[in-house]
């Protein structure tokens, strides 16, 4: 609401603000226009720099999310661990008392 309540004010003093400065603003502009080379060469090598790490950022991303997938995976499933034995001792069980038919 305070925000609100100061912007006729912002309004006002920013355009004063502005036009004050805007004759140092056009005096400034060759000198910005001679950073344009230097602003397209900073883009160019941070393209290059992202070409050459993005293959090895994927590649971190892909093995972070398959470590999440079976740390999640053994979470979900550990509760489960105890039914797990006690039916591998029944099957060892049954699988002992069978007879053995000889081919």
């Amino acid at each position: 609401m305070f925000f609100l309540l100061t912007l006729p004010f912002r309004i006002i003093f920013g355009l004063l603000c502005g036009i004050l400065l805007l004759p140092f603003a056009l005096l400034a502009a060759p000198f910005a226009l001679l950073l344009i080379p230097f602003l397209l060469l900073k883009m160019v090598i941070r393209a290059a720099v992202l070409l050459f790490v993005l293959p090895f950022v994927l590649l971190a991303v892909a093995l972070a999310a398959g470590v999440a997938v079976v740390t999640v995976a053994l979470a979900l499933l550990a509760p489960l661990l105890p039914f797990a034995a006690i039916a591998f001792v029944i099957w060892v069980i049954v699988r002992a008392s069978q007879p053995s038919y000889a081919r």
